[in-house]
């Protein structure tokens, strides 16, 4: 064997590396045809594009798991998919998130691609060290997964109990507040700048933001924040890194491609964080019953998930199917 050949399939967190490479090599490929050929120009994205390029993405995601199966075999394969539509759905609030971000800060929807497209660059990064730090605990201190399940219980009854038009205030979060205070931030957009140079009030040079940088800034943590339920979800289905952050990327990298036609619908999925709270419920009940039924196979927590998920964007559907549409972005 080459010197090569024993990098490529030396093992690297439980995978091989050539799997690692192959799926970096995948996403950076998708990623330089998004921005590099088909949104060179900064210009609005229609809802149109908005759906074609957002499945491209699914069904990449999609292929991606038939590869799984190939590799890893068909019980990695089903909870790539349970962990795939856990975060796709988990992040159905990041969107509507993002969407007030960038109306509160009047971002033009032809700069908010860019966000966006940077946005992940981000979460590619967070997610992995997050994961990263997630199954150094869990391989250190098995117990770390029962705390896992106690927070998904928790999330999920509260999610349960919470009202359908819950909407963070922007305007008066402390955070934000904050950033306004202590950073120099433009008091307008410079077209598609995150940075731009000006006088201070002294006539001084330096540099400042624009708030198409805060915007960028503000969607970073709120990823964060979602990550906080996403992340122990999956390490709930399957504690294989691998599995865990490859369904994490490709579920954001699609549904950042939706937003554009998810956010001004949004509204008609309400009902759906009430079905998230039922998975949530339900793996983080999985983790207490393993000591006494054992695992639960992949297959029917992909079941279960399906099931649940379809039933709560049925119901949205049904029950806001008279509300008017409106739009939350600029």
């Amino acid at each position: 064997m080459t010197a090569l050949d024993s990098f490529l399939f030396a093992d690297l967190l439980g995978t091989a590396t050539w799997l690692w490479l192959t799926f970096f090599a995948l996403v950076a490929a998708l990623l330089a045809f998004d921005l590099g050929i088909l949104h060179r120009d900064n210009r609005e994205i229609g809802v149109k594009e908005s759906l074609l390029l957002s499945a491209g993405y699914i069904s990449m995601g999609l292929l991606f798991a038939v590869w799984v199966f190939f590799q890893k075999g068909g019980d990695a394969s089903m909870d790539y998919l349970t962990g795939f539509l856990i975060e796709k759905s988990l992040s159905m609030d990041n969107v509507f998130v993002m969407a007030l971000i960038f109306s509160f800060l009047a971002i033009p929807r032809q700069y908010q691609h860019k966000v966006l497209f940077w946005g992940i660059m981000g979460v590619i990064v967070l997610r992995a060290i997050m994961i990263g730090l997630g199954a150094a605990l869990i391989s250190e201190f098995d117990w770390i997964l029962y705390v896992f399940g106690a927070f998904l219980l928790l999330t999920g009854v509260k999610m349960l109990f919470s009202k359908v038009d819950d909407e963070p205030d922007l305007a008066n979060n402390r955070f934000v507040k904050w950033l306004r205070n202590h950073l120099p931030v433009t008091d307008r957009l410079h077209e598609q700048k995150f940075f731009v140079r000006q006088e201070d009030a002294s006539g001084k040079l330096k540099l400042w933001i624009t708030p198409l940088f805060l915007a960028l800034i503000l969607i970073e943590l709120a990823d964060l924040v979602f990550a906080v339920d996403s992340v122990p979800a999956i390490f709930a289905i399957t504690q294989d890194p691998f599995i865990v952050y490859t369904s994490n990327i490709f579920a954001i990298l699609g549904l950042r491609a939706l937003y554009f036609a998810l956010a001004a619908m949004i509204h008609r999925f309400a009902y759906l964080k009430y079905a998230l709270a039922l998975v949530l419920v339900f793996i983080g009940g999985k983790i207490f019953l393993h000591g006494i039924i054992g695992k639960v196979p992949a297959v029917i927590s992909l079941s279960v998930t399906v099931g649940l998920l379809a039933g709560g964007v049925l119901l949205s559907l049904w029950k806001t199917r008279n509300q008017p549409a409106h739009k939350l972005e600029s």
